[in-house]
C-alpha cells in the first residue's frame, strides 16, 4: 500500500453547521504540513442533522476526503475508533469536528514529533476558552482522580487530540475492548510519548456532545477499564466493616454483662442501613465489572459501517464494512491501489480551496 504521509481522523455527531469550514481549515493546515499526501477521514456517528450529505458532497469535491457513515450512533469513541481503524496514513492527527482543537498546530505538531523522536504528541489544555466553570472544574478534578486510581499514567488534561505515527496506531488497533476510553488505552501502548502545550478554542458552532449523564458514563469506562481500585475499595470497606462488628459485639457483650439496657433502637437501625448501604455499593461495583465481561464476551464487532463516499485505502481489523462500493476496503487489491498524487489531481479542487467558489 502507498500510504498518505498525514490521515487527519474527525468523529462527527451532528456537525453540519461546522463541516465546511472545518474541511477548510484542515485542509489548509495539512497541505501546509505534508502538500498533497494527505487525507481526511470524517466518521458520521449516526447524525440527526444533515452531516452525512455535507460530507457526501465535500467527499465528490475533493478526493482526498473520505466520509465514513456509520449504521447507527455508536457513540464518539467507537466513531473515533472506525476512522483510526480504516485510515492509512504514515501519520495519523485525531481531532474533533467543532474546531475548539486548532487544526493549524498539525505542521507544529509533526515537528515536535520528528524533533524528540517521539510516536505520540499528545496535546495538553493549557487554557479552555468558552467552558463553563463547572465544566472545567469536574475535568478537573476528574483527570486527577483517574490518575490516583488507574495503573496506567494518563496525561492531566489532555482530550484526543493527537498525533500518532503509524506503529503507535498498529499497536492501539490490537486492543479489540468494547468499553474504549481511547486516551487511557494510547498511553497503554507505550512508546515515546511527549507533550504539546496549547490554548483550546471556543466551538465553532453547536452544543457540546457530551452533557453531564455522558460524562459520568465516559468516566466509569475510564475508571473501569484501567483500574481495579473500586474492587480493591469494596475490600477494604468490608474489613473496616468487620473490624467495627467485632467492636460492636464487644460493646454489646459489655452491656449484657454489667446489665445496662439498650437505648431504643435507632441505632441498631443506622447500622442496619448503613451494611446495607455498603453492601448495595459492593454489588453494584461488582456488577459493572461483571457487565463489562458480559459485553467483552459476545466478541461483536466494535463498529458496522454503513456507506462510505471516497476510497477508503485501510483495512478494517476491529468492525464491519457492510457497503460494496469501496471494496478494496476489504479486498487484497488494496495494496495495489495508488494514492492520488497531485499530478493525478491537478482538476480537483484542494481541500483548503473546495469552498472558495
Amino acid at each position: 500500500m502507498i500510504r498518505p504521509a498525514l490521515s487527519i481522523v474527525i468523529p462527527c455527531y451532528n456537525e453540519e453547521a461546522c463541516l465546511k469550514e472545518l474541511h477548510r481549515r484542515v485542509g489548509a493546515a495539512a497541505q501546509e504540513a505534508v502538500g498533497a499526501s494527505h487525507e481526511i477521514v470524517l466518521i458520521n456517528d449516526g447524525s440527526r442533522d444533515a452531516s452525512w450529505q455535507v460530507m457526501q458532497e465535500l467527499s465528490a469535491r475533493d478526493s482526498r476526503v473520505v466520509a465514513i457513515n456509520l449504521s447507527r450512533n455508536h457513540g464518539h469513541q467507537l466513531a473515533l475508533t472506525a476512522g483510526l481503524d480504516l485510515c492509512s496514513g504514515e501519520r495519523i492527527l485525531i481531532i474533533d469536528a467543532d474546531l475548539q482543537d486548532p487544526p493549524e498546530l498539525v505542521s507544529e505538531m509533526m515537528a515536535e514529533m520528528e524533533r524528540q523522536q517521539a510516536d505520540v504528541v499528545y496535546a495538553v489544555r493549557r487554557a479552555r476558552v468558552g467552558e463553563t466553570a463547572f465544566k472545567k472544574a469536574t475535568a478537573k478534578i476528574f483527570y486527577r482522580l483517574l490518575d490516583k486510581l488507574t495503573d496506567v499514567e494518563i496525561p492531566l488534561d489532555t482530550g484526543d487530540f493527537r498525533l500518532m505515527s503509524r506503529r503507535a496506531l498498529d499497536a492501539f488497533l490490537s486492543l479489540p475492548e468494547q468499553a474504549r476510553f481511547i486516551r487511557g488505552m494510547v498511553s497503554w501502548v507505550g512508546f515515546r510519548q511527549v507533550p504539546f502545550l496549547y490554548d483550546r478554542a471556543e466551538r465553532f458552532s453547536g452544543s457540546t456532545k457530551y452533557p453531564l449523564r455522558k460524562m459520568i458514563a465516559f468516566a466509569l469506562d475510564a475508571v473501569t477499564g484501567f483500574s481495579t481500585a473500586p474492587l480493591r475499595l469494596a475490600s477494604h470497606i468490608g474489613l473496616w466493616l468487620v473490624l467495627a462488628s467485632v467492636l460492636l459485639l464487644v460493646y454489646i457483650a459489655i452491656g449484657f454483662f454489667t446489665g445496662s439496657a439498650v437505648q431504643g433502637w435507632t441505632s441498631t437501625m443506622l447500622v442496619v442501613v448503613l451494611l446495607g448501604a455498603v453492601q448495595m455499593f459492593v454489588l453494584g461495583m461488582i456488577g459493572e465489572y461483571l457487565g463489562r465481561l458480559y459485553i467483552e464476551s459476545k466478541r461483536r464487532p466494535l463498529y458496522i459501517v454503513a456507506d462510505i463516499a471516497g476510497q477508503a485505502h485501510g483495512r478494517p481489523q476491529l468492525g464491519h464494512v457492510a457497503t460494496e462500493e469501496n471494496v478494496s476496503v476489504q479486498a487484497e487489491t488494496v495494496e495495489a491501489l495508488p494514492f492520488p498524487s497531485p499530478v493525478q489531481e491537478k482538476d480537483v479542487p484542494l481541500a483548503g480551496q473546495a469552498d472558495v467558489a
